[in-house]
Protein backbone atom coordinates (compact mmCIF):
# COMPACT_ATOMS: atom_id res chain seq x y z
CA UNK A 1 0.00 0.00 0.00
CA UNK A 2 1.29 3.63 -0.71
CA UNK A 3 1.13 5.69 2.14
CA UNK A 4 0.80 9.69 1.93
CA UNK A 5 2.21 11.13 5.51
CA UNK A 6 0.55 14.81 6.31
CA UNK A 7 2.77 16.34 8.76
CA UNK A 8 5.43 14.44 7.40
CA UNK A 9 8.41 16.95 8.86
CA UNK A 10 6.57 16.61 12.19
CA UNK A 11 7.84 14.69 15.30
CA UNK A 12 5.36 12.15 14.64
CA UNK A 13 6.10 12.05 10.37
CA UNK A 14 10.03 11.92 11.78
CA UNK A 15 8.46 8.61 13.63
CA UNK A 16 5.85 6.74 10.64
CA UNK A 17 9.46 7.36 8.30
CA UNK A 18 11.52 5.56 10.30
CA UNK A 19 9.13 2.75 11.24
CA UNK A 20 7.98 2.46 7.62
CA UNK A 21 11.37 2.16 6.26
CA UNK A 22 12.02 -1.44 5.97
CA UNK A 23 7.61 -2.00 6.36
CA UNK A 24 6.87 -5.17 3.41
CA UNK A 25 3.34 -3.97 4.07
CA UNK A 26 3.58 0.01 3.42
CA UNK A 27 5.35 2.34 1.35
CA UNK A 28 6.20 5.99 2.04
CA UNK A 29 5.35 7.65 -1.23
CA UNK A 30 5.01 11.28 -1.13
CA UNK A 31 3.80 13.76 2.12
CA UNK A 32 2.22 16.55 2.73
CA UNK A 33 3.61 19.61 5.05
CA UNK A 34 3.99 23.09 5.26
CA UNK A 35 8.00 22.94 5.21
CA UNK A 36 8.59 21.04 2.33
CA UNK A 37 12.31 19.70 2.92
CA UNK A 38 14.22 16.86 3.81
CA UNK A 39 12.54 14.30 2.66
CA UNK A 40 13.26 11.09 0.23
CA UNK A 41 10.39 10.98 -1.21
CA UNK A 42 8.32 14.05 -2.36
CA UNK A 43 6.76 16.69 -0.26
CA UNK A 44 3.89 19.13 -1.21
CA UNK A 45 2.72 22.39 0.62
CA UNK A 46 -1.27 21.24 -0.59
CA UNK A 47 -2.93 18.38 -1.89
CA UNK A 48 -3.70 20.00 -4.59
CA UNK A 49 -0.31 19.77 -6.13
CA UNK A 50 -0.02 15.59 -5.50
CA UNK A 51 -0.36 13.30 -7.95
CA UNK A 52 1.15 10.24 -6.53
CA UNK A 53 -1.09 7.16 -6.32
CA UNK A 54 -2.13 7.08 -2.95
CA UNK A 55 -3.67 4.22 -0.48
CA UNK A 56 -4.05 5.62 2.54
CA UNK A 57 -3.56 8.69 4.22
CA UNK A 58 -1.95 8.78 7.69
CA UNK A 59 -2.49 12.85 9.03
CA UNK A 60 -0.18 13.77 11.99
CA UNK A 61 -0.87 17.34 11.37
CA UNK A 62 -3.54 20.03 12.49
CA UNK A 63 -7.61 20.06 11.80
CA UNK A 64 -6.46 23.30 9.70
CA UNK A 65 -5.77 20.96 6.27
CA UNK A 66 -8.84 18.22 7.05
CA UNK A 67 -11.36 19.84 4.06
CA UNK A 68 -8.61 19.92 1.28
CA UNK A 69 -7.10 16.51 2.88
CA UNK A 70 -10.52 14.81 3.15
CA UNK A 71 -12.11 16.18 -0.49
CA UNK A 72 -8.42 14.60 -2.39
CA UNK A 73 -9.04 11.64 -0.31
CA UNK A 74 -12.87 11.15 -2.24
CA UNK A 75 -11.79 12.23 -5.30
CA UNK A 76 -8.64 9.65 -5.62
CA UNK A 77 -10.19 7.27 -4.05
CA UNK A 78 -7.82 6.43 -0.75
CA UNK A 79 -8.51 5.51 2.52
CA UNK A 80 -7.72 8.03 5.58
CA UNK A 81 -6.27 7.23 9.43
CA UNK A 82 -7.27 11.03 11.18
CA UNK A 83 -4.29 10.72 14.24
CA UNK A 84 -5.10 14.67 14.75
CA UNK A 85 -7.24 16.30 17.88
CA UNK A 86 -8.74 19.52 18.22
CA UNK A 87 -11.71 19.19 15.69
CA UNK A 88 -14.32 21.55 15.93
CA UNK A 89 -17.89 20.31 15.54
CA UNK A 90 -18.20 21.26 11.82
CA UNK A 91 -14.83 19.37 11.40
CA UNK A 92 -16.47 16.30 13.19
CA UNK A 93 -19.71 16.81 10.46
CA UNK A 94 -17.61 16.66 7.75
CA UNK A 95 -15.58 13.76 8.79
CA UNK A 96 -18.74 11.85 9.30
CA UNK A 97 -20.15 13.06 5.41
CA UNK A 98 -16.86 11.87 4.26
CA UNK A 99 -17.19 8.53 5.88
CA UNK A 100 -20.30 7.41 3.75
CA UNK A 101 -17.62 7.60 1.02
CA UNK A 102 -14.56 6.43 1.53
CA UNK A 103 -13.21 4.57 4.63
CA UNK A 104 -11.82 7.03 7.71
CA UNK A 105 -10.42 5.83 10.76
CA UNK A 106 -10.49 8.45 13.58
CA UNK A 107 -9.62 7.88 17.05
CA UNK A 108 -8.38 10.33 20.11
CA UNK A 109 -5.81 8.07 20.88
CA UNK A 110 -3.88 5.18 18.88
CA UNK A 111 -2.01 3.76 21.69
CA UNK A 112 -3.09 0.18 22.87
CA UNK A 113 -2.80 1.26 26.43
CA UNK A 114 -5.26 3.92 26.40
CA UNK A 115 -7.95 1.72 24.13
CA UNK A 116 -7.63 -0.88 26.81
CA UNK A 117 -8.15 2.60 30.17
CA UNK A 118 -11.32 3.60 27.95
CA UNK A 119 -13.04 -0.19 28.67
CA UNK A 120 -11.89 -0.36 32.17
CA UNK A 121 -13.19 3.29 33.04
CA UNK A 122 -16.52 2.59 31.44
CA UNK A 123 -16.64 -1.24 33.23
CA UNK A 124 -15.33 1.43 36.91
CA UNK A 125 -18.41 4.01 36.06
CA UNK A 126 -20.91 1.23 35.81
CA UNK A 127 -19.83 -0.77 38.29
CA UNK A 128 -19.38 2.38 40.79
CA UNK A 129 -22.79 4.70 39.73
CA UNK A 130 -23.70 7.55 41.10
CA UNK A 131 -21.95 7.09 44.73
CA UNK A 132 -18.25 8.37 43.25
CA UNK A 133 -16.85 11.38 41.38
CA UNK A 134 -15.05 11.12 38.52
CA UNK A 135 -12.51 13.33 37.74
CA UNK A 136 -10.01 13.22 34.98
CA UNK A 137 -6.52 14.84 34.73
CA UNK A 138 -4.63 14.98 31.58
CA UNK A 139 -1.05 16.49 31.29
CA UNK A 140 0.57 16.98 27.92
CA UNK A 141 4.21 18.86 26.68
CA UNK A 142 4.24 22.68 26.20
CA UNK A 143 3.82 22.16 22.29
CA UNK A 144 0.39 20.73 22.37
CA UNK A 145 -2.49 23.53 21.00
CA UNK A 146 -5.58 22.00 22.12
CA UNK A 147 -7.05 21.26 25.42
CA UNK A 148 -8.84 19.26 27.01
CA UNK A 149 -6.61 16.46 24.68
CA UNK A 150 -8.34 14.37 22.48
CA UNK A 151 -7.71 10.98 24.83
CA UNK A 152 -9.24 12.92 28.10
CA UNK A 153 -12.97 13.53 26.01
CA UNK A 154 -12.14 9.75 24.67
CA UNK A 155 -12.26 8.64 28.73
CA UNK A 156 -15.18 11.18 29.67
CA UNK A 157 -17.37 9.79 26.77
CA UNK A 158 -16.63 6.33 28.06
CA UNK A 159 -17.38 6.91 31.54
CA UNK A 160 -20.25 8.80 30.34
CA UNK A 161 -22.11 5.70 28.46
CA UNK A 162 -22.29 4.14 31.95
CA UNK A 163 -24.67 6.86 32.78
CA UNK A 164 -26.61 7.20 29.57
CA UNK A 165 -24.13 9.84 28.78
CA UNK A 166 -26.26 12.35 30.85
CA UNK A 167 -23.51 13.83 32.73
CA UNK A 168 -22.26 17.53 31.59
CA UNK A 169 -18.68 17.28 30.87
CA UNK A 170 -16.82 20.76 32.43
CA UNK A 171 -13.12 21.48 31.56
CA UNK A 172 -11.80 23.24 34.71
CA UNK A 173 -12.94 25.33 37.30
CA UNK A 174 -12.46 28.87 38.31
CA UNK A 175 -13.84 31.02 41.34
CA UNK A 176 -16.59 30.83 43.51
CA UNK A 177 -17.91 27.61 41.49
CA UNK A 178 -19.97 26.41 44.14
CA UNK A 179 -20.10 22.74 45.21
CA UNK A 180 -19.62 19.96 42.51
CA UNK A 181 -22.55 18.84 40.88
CA UNK A 182 -22.81 15.88 38.92
CA UNK A 183 -20.43 16.62 35.99
CA UNK A 184 -17.79 14.81 34.93
CA UNK A 185 -14.44 17.05 35.46
CA UNK A 186 -11.61 17.41 33.07
CA UNK A 187 -7.95 19.72 33.94
CA UNK A 188 -5.29 20.13 31.87
CA UNK A 189 -1.87 20.20 32.50
CA UNK A 190 1.26 21.50 30.24
CA UNK A 191 4.50 22.25 30.63
CA UNK A 192 8.11 20.75 29.64
CA UNK A 193 8.16 17.56 26.99
CA UNK A 194 5.65 15.26 29.19
CA UNK A 195 4.98 12.09 26.10
CA UNK A 196 0.96 11.94 27.52
CA UNK A 197 -0.39 11.88 30.99
CA UNK A 198 -4.05 10.56 31.59
CA UNK A 199 -5.39 9.76 35.13
CA UNK A 200 -9.31 9.25 35.62
CA UNK A 201 -10.00 9.80 39.83
CA UNK A 202 -13.26 8.25 41.26
CA UNK A 203 -13.31 9.51 44.31
CA UNK A 204 -16.32 8.38 46.43
CA UNK A 205 -17.18 8.09 50.23
CA UNK A 206 -13.70 7.40 52.19
CA UNK A 207 -12.22 5.65 49.34
CA UNK A 208 -10.71 7.07 45.94
CA UNK A 209 -9.55 4.70 42.76
CA UNK A 210 -7.36 5.65 40.22
CA UNK A 211 -7.19 4.43 36.72
CA UNK A 212 -4.22 6.01 34.44
CA UNK A 213 -1.36 5.43 31.67
CA UNK A 214 1.65 7.54 30.96
CA UNK A 215 2.91 7.39 27.63
CA UNK A 216 6.69 7.42 27.73
CA UNK A 217 7.35 7.58 23.92
CA UNK A 218 5.43 9.06 20.97
CA UNK A 219 6.29 6.36 18.99
CA UNK A 220 3.56 4.35 20.29
CA UNK A 221 1.48 6.45 18.43
CA UNK A 222 2.69 5.95 15.60
CA UNK A 223 2.56 2.06 15.70
CA UNK A 224 -0.78 2.28 16.38
CA UNK A 225 -1.31 4.49 13.36
CA UNK A 226 0.72 2.07 10.94
CA UNK A 227 -1.63 -0.49 12.85
CA UNK A 228 -4.82 1.15 11.69
CA UNK A 229 -3.88 1.76 8.12
CA UNK A 230 -3.05 -1.82 7.66
CA UNK A 231 -6.04 -3.20 8.94
CA UNK A 232 -7.68 -0.09 6.48
CA UNK A 233 -6.61 -1.97 3.55
CA UNK A 234 -9.67 -2.78 1.83
CA UNK A 235 -12.37 -2.14 4.18
CA UNK A 236 -15.82 -0.28 3.05
CA UNK A 237 -16.46 3.57 3.33
CA UNK A 238 -17.19 3.84 7.05
CA UNK A 239 -15.67 5.38 10.56
CA UNK A 240 -13.58 3.19 12.02
CA UNK A 241 -11.56 3.60 15.10
CA UNK A 242 -9.31 1.41 17.80
CA UNK A 243 -11.98 -0.75 19.07
CA UNK A 244 -12.43 -2.32 15.33
CA UNK A 245 -8.84 -3.30 14.98
CA UNK A 246 -8.32 -4.42 18.66
CA UNK A 247 -12.11 -6.65 18.72
CA UNK A 248 -12.11 -5.05 22.46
Amino acid sequence: MNVLICGINGKMGANLVELLQNDVELKVVCGVDRNCDGQSVPVYDDFAKVNEKVDVIIDFSSPAVLKGELGWAVKNGCSVVLATTGYSAEDLRLIDETAKKIAVFKTGNFSLGINLLVKLVKKAAQTLGEGFDIEIIEKHHNQKVDAPSGTALMLAESANSAFDNGKPVLNGREGIVGKRGNEIGIHAVRGGTIVGEHEVLFAGEDEIIALSHSARSKRVFAVGAIRAAKWLAGKPAGKYDMNDVLEI
